[in-house]
């Protein structure tokens, strides 16, 4: 790699793409960024509405201190927007008793002082009345995380990219499966782009690129999710007032946001849905999800009982084998870059993995993190990360 400038390709414009080409920008180098549909566009796994910014991760304190360290980048973005990216409602999880998971999250967030609090039934039953908390024994708050416009998020940051130099391209392209460096892409159009290191973060479509490689290590699964409107003049499902939630439910998660932009209160059930195609899978959502979700907001929700649908998205994780990310060099050519298996929680880590996935293709070494290298990803999926 040369050391001054390097031409850097990045394919794949969704939230890791895009934090990792403004990293390289950053660092001087001439970057080119791509994407078939555009930044975060509609069939992406970083399109949509809303993701969560959250640092309770359990004993897995690495994601703790990923999501802080983004955090003061998504500040910084959602300042240059016209609408805000980052919305800091404060994240609430809740337990039907004290366990592992709160208690490490607990310790976790003391060790890196942060102001999280821990809190009982009653003590979440006063300060957040549209949630009923039956069953519920104890939960973690945490202020100042909250709520990530997703694609707001990435086209503003893709927008930026560019007015600072760095250069879009909204194109098709082809690339040779071969061994050793790899010279250059192609573009449906014909034409070709030379590049001394490439990153690939295609989400869901990593697999369909690295067949042999990713087939059976990156897992797309379809998720659906809903919105419902809030009861007239009831500023108790309004940001500031409700926090971003998620139910551990016994190891049934659902979890939502608030009344964003007035979309509705959405609601979604964290499990792996059936394997899709992100090409071909049907973005309608079905009756027997919904009844689950409505089932579910009936009971934690009472406020909301036949509260009218206003919204339905269907979209899909790319699941690593364990839940933590790809970031780590193609095997067979070391100029490559292949990152991905956001999971379903890696939205809120776009700045650190792309400044990772930088450091990676410029150093020319090996991933520094274990966790996110090749070789812990397995072709079973046992997701350990939640």
């Amino acid at each position: 790699m040369p050391a001054s400038t390097a031409r850097i390709a990045v394919i794949g414009a969704g939230v890791f793409g895009s934090w990792t080409a403004e990293h390289l920008r950053r660092a001087g180098h001439q970057v080119t960024l791509l994407d078939m549909e555009g930044p975060a566009h509609n069939r992406a796994s970083s399109g949509g509405e809303s993701r969560m910014t959250r640092g309770a991760y359990g004993k897995d304190a690495i994601y703790t201190r990923m999501a802080l360290d983004s955090l003061k980048e998504w500040k910084a973005l959602s300042a240059t927007a016209g609408l805000p990216i980052l919305i800091p409602n404060g994240v609430l999880f809740f337990f039907p008793e004290e366990q592992a998971y709160l208690t490490d999250s607990i310790a976790a967030h003391r060790a890196l002082g942060l102001p999280s609090e821990l809190l009982d039934g009653p003590a979440m039953a006063r300060r957040f009345p549209m949630i009923d908390f039956s069953g519920v024994r104890a939960g973690i708050f945490e202020p100042g995380f909250g709520a990530l416009m997703a694609s707001r998020a990435v086209q503003t940051l893709v927008r930026n990219y560019v007015a600072a130099g760095g250069e879009f391209r909204h194109e098709l392209t082809h690339f040779p499966q071969h061994g050793g460096p790899l010279k250059s892409i192609q573009f449906a159009s014909g034409s070709t782009l030379e590049a001394d290191a490439f990153v690939f973060a295609l989400g869901p479509w990593l697999p369909k690129h690295f067949p042999d490689l990713l087939g059976s290590r990156i897992f797309a699964t379809r998720q659906e999710i809903f919105y419902f409107a809030p009861p007239e003049g009831d500023r108790r499902f309004l940001p500031y007032v409700m926090p971003g939630w998620a139910d551990f439910n016994a190891g049934d998660m659902y979890y939502g946001f608030p009344d964003l932009e007035a979309r509705g209160v959405k609601f979604a059930h964290d499990k792996h849905g059936v394997a899709v195609d992100p090409d071909i899978q049907s973005r309608e959502h079905t009756q027997a999800a919904l009844d689950e979700v409505i089932a579910f907001r009936d009971r934690r929700f009472p406020l909301l009982r036949g509260a009218p649908l206003t919204g339905a998205e269907v979209c899909q994780y790319e699941n690593s084998s364990n839940g933590d990310f790809l970031i780590d060099r193609h095997p067979a050519m070391p100029n490559v870059v292949l990152v991905g298996g956001g999971s379903g929680h890696g939205f809120k880590h776009g700045p650190e993995v792309g400044r990772l996935a930088a450091e990676l293709a410029l150093s020319g070494g090996v991933q520094s993190e274990p966790r996110f290298s090749l070789a812990t990803k397995g072709d079973t999926q046992h997701r350990e990360v939640h």
